[in-house]
């Protein structure tokens, strides 16, 4: 079978987590700076207990900071620089968000054209763009808090089911994060990337990447542009793939089911969950789906 391998992003993280890689408080945890480096270091675990049951990847993608995790499991990126990049992309973003506040809310129950009309129509009280495109019907906003309630409100007009306020340090995916994409950028040409061995689905155009200079390009664009979950899943079901999330919770998984209630999906975050998986896709190669 052709698997995907997808890994998680920030919001994914619980206290407890992976167990080992980390206890402590959840203010704590939820914070970027440290959240993004452990969520890393779940999602590389989970890959290395997949890898070591013969799991191999045709493609990965990773939503926001799951990119990293992308990038170390399509051999691009070593783990401890991926530790470091993580590390400084939480404080980076965390600055920003001090500098430039914002916000950012889940849309539920719009096409992401009314979506965009809604952010249009909040332009008024400054910056506001979709910043997530999850899946069908789910769009998460970004911006400014004062732009961002009002195309909360607008939304709800036009006949969203709900507009949740996120609980984040900042507008991420959004152009508030700009003097964070700078910095970031810096880092990254520091950085010892190198050319994928299997391709990744990048982000922001949910198209494949596989060399060192497009990687890296895309990392740093990440931040300022929005996440095409659900254009970078079409993709991958089109190509026949069968779906691994990687690391904390299931919440790519739901986002696929939301996406194609067909789509073939399993998850590895701990030993009993890999054993899980693999009777999984025993049972789906068996039933003719190699």
């Amino acid at each position: 079978m052709k698997l995907a391998f997808l890994f998680p992003g920030q919001g994914a993280q619980k206290v407890g987590m992976g167990r080992l890689c980390w206890e402590g408080p959840l203010e704590e945890l939820t914070r970027s700076v440290n959240a993004q480096p452990a969520l890393l270091t779940h999602s590389v675990a989970a890959w290395r207990l997949a890898r070591s049951a013969g799991l191999r990847p045709r493609w990965v993608a990773g939503h926001s900071l799951g990119e990293y995790s992308a990038a170390v499991a399509a051999g691009a990126l070593d783990f401890e620089s991926a530790l470091r990049l993580t590390r400084r992309r939480g404080e980076l973003m965390y600055q920003a968000g001090l500098d430039r506040p914002g916000t950012m809310a889940a849309i539920l129950g719009l096409a992401s054209d009314q979506v965009e009309d809604v952010c249009r129509a909040a332009a008024t009280e400054g910056i506001v763009v979709a910043a997530n495109y999850n899946a069908p019907g789910q769009i998460v906003l970004s911006g400014e808090t004062a732009a961002v309630e009002k195309a909360c409100a607008r939304a709800l007009e036009r006949g969203a089911r709900r507009a949740i306020r996120l609980d984040v340090s900042g507008a991420f995916h959004s152009p508030l994060m700009e003097p964070a994409a700078r910095e970031l950028e810096a880092a990254l040409e520091r950085a010892p990337l190198q050319d994928a061995e299997c391709p990744i689905l990048a982000n922001v155009s949910a198209e494949p990447v596989s060399r060192a200079t497009e990687i890296r390009a895309a990392l740093v664009r990440q931040l300022l542009s929005p996440v095409r979950w659900e254009a970078t899943m079409r993709r991958l079901i089109q190509e026949g793939a069968g779906f691994v999330e990687l690391g904390s919770g299931t919440v790519l998984r739901g986002l696929l089911r939301s996406t194609d209630k067909q789509a073939r999906s399993w998850n590895v975050e701990d030993p009993e969950s890999l054993q899980s998986t693999l009777a999984g896709l025993g049972a789906a190669v068996s039933a003719g789906g190699a």
